[in-house]
């Protein structure tokens, strides 16, 4: 009998309701889907993350980790570099990776609008460093 056969599958699949995360994500404006804990995994984190009309987060890198974002609904400005020199415009559709180590931003301009994104890092550890230093007035914006 090989391994395949022999394994109960029952467990092996989770469904992740959205009706759950909309509950979790409740006054947070994060929520974990899916962290990869109950194997053991270490090695990467699914959730999903609202930003707030208006709000921008300060300038940070998540240190050796990769990070991807997929912007479900809303638009925001990405800003990354040393002094956040570069930027683009996103909206519900484009995906984001972020390199390790690279210092970024994101911005939602919309006074009235959240911007909601799926968000895959390869932590569950929530390594999110706080950057000092100065900051471009205008980046250089990337198409």
């Amino acid at each position: 009998m090989t391994q395949a056969a022999a394994r109960d599958w029952r467990d092996a699949v989770r469904v992740v309701r959205g009706a759950s995360l909309a509950e979790a994500m409740r006054g947070k404006g994060r929520a974990t889907a899916i962290d990869f804990s109950a194997s053991g995994e270490r090695g990467v984190w699914i959730g999903t993350v609202t930003q707030a009309p208006g709000s921008k987060t300060g300038k940070h890198h998540h240190g050796r980790h990769e990070a991807a974002l997929y912007v479900v609904r809303g638009a925001a400005e990405i800003r990354w570099g040393e002094s956040l020199e570069f930027g683009a415009n996103v909206r519900a559709g484009d995906f984001i990776y972020f390199s390790p180590f690279v210092p970024h931003q994101e911005f939602n301009r919309h006074p009235d609008e959240p911007v909601e994104y799926v968000v895959v890092r390869t932590d569950n550890e929530r390594i999110a460093v706080a950057l000092d230093g100065p900051v471009a007035e205008q980046p250089r914006l990337i198409d």
